[in-house]
């Protein structure tokens, strides 16, 4: 599928928000190493109504419940090495499926993108280590525990990957290498600690340049960071890309508790909507929301965004 009938300038492509907050918000238990991942097979109609939340605030893209799901992990758990790969396909038959009822229903005209979500290795460590990087491992088992994911899903019917949550200068040299032998377009987003840096204290440029040649990489950015950052990010990333999408999709500004699973502090999802006019403005092709951003927020998002720029 081609992509350039998703961008309209001056009007940004709008992603859905954060799955497990919306999850959770249906009754949903997610303290579990497979996070969202475990409903692949305990609850996917939960999955499919979470999509269709999204869908229903106007969300032009939706990402799919495989952040957390990999064959390594989903075997720990005691699945088959088959049944594993059966449950990573089976995040994009769901949204594929949430699509198709919204369709039906009439509740939108236009068929959304599907995103086949690729978390970083720090997901499968369920740690919380995706929020620094420092996972201890080498550049050999970075690369298989990526290339099998990658496979899986460039083989599926998802319209493009979404590597996410990129902590890492190596883990971004990892992606970069694994994602030039796969025939589907793909974003890559790194998660920040400040305006400048990536968790592992690497400058965004030096992480965004390995991409503004690549050949399957359309779209570079942030996600899971906090907002306050991001405008910053966006001007530093606009400066080392070569006419590379900018993707941004913050979380709501919560620090979140790894042993615990809980989200603590003050929240910024108030202003979220405002400031995404300022990143619309500062030249993001695509908006959206990570952790605790729900659907409210991208339905608000969606319709001052489109009126601020139009």
């Amino acid at each position: 599928m081609r992509l350039d009938k998703f961008f309209k300038a001056p009007h940004p492509l709008i992603l859905d928000g954060g799955l497990s907050n919306v999850l959770e918000d249906q009754g949903c238990d997610l303290n579990h190493s497979l996070w969202t991942a475990k409903l692949l097979a305990e609850n996917p109609e939960a999955i499919i109504e979470a999509h269709l939340r999204y869908l229903k605030a106007g969300a032009q893209c939706i990402i799919t419940s495989s952040y957390q799901a990999s064959v390594s992990g989903l075997m720990t758990m005691g699945y088959s090495r088959k049944r594993a790969k059966e449950l990573i396909l089976k995040s994009v038959l769901l949204a594929e499926e949430a699509v198709a009822k919204a369709i039906a229903s009439e509740t939108i005209k236009a068929k959304p993108l599907i995103a086949a979500s690729i978390g970083p290795y720090g997901a499968y460590l369920a740690d919380g280590s995706e929020y620094h990087g420092n996972y201890g491992v080498s550049d050999q088992v970075l690369r298989d525990f990526h290339a099998e994911r990658i496979s899986i899903l460039a083989g599926s019917n998802a319209d493009l990957l979404a590597c996410e949550t990129i902590p890492s200068l190596l883990e971004a040299k990892v992606l970069s290498e694994a994602l030039k032998y796969v025939d589907k377009p793909s974003w890559v987003s790194f998660s920040c600690k400040d305006e400048e840096h990536l968790n592992d204290g690497t400058r965004i440029e030096e992480c965004v340049s390995l991409f503004k040649d690549h050949p399957q990489v359309f779209a570079v950015g942030v996600n899971c960071t906090k907002p306050k950052f991001i405008s910053g990010l966006i001007k530093h990333i606009k400066e080392s890309t070569n006419n590379k999408k900018v993707i941004v999709y913050p979380n709501s500004g919560e620090a979140y508790n790894a042993q615990s699973k809980t989200w603590k502090g003050l929240s910024e999802p108030k202003h979220f909507v405002e400031m995404s006019k300022e990143w619309a403005k500062l030249g993001a092709d695509i908006i959206g929301g990570c952790c605790r951003i729900g659907p409210e927020h991208i339905q608000r998002m969606s319709k001052q965004i489109r009126h601020f720029v139009g």
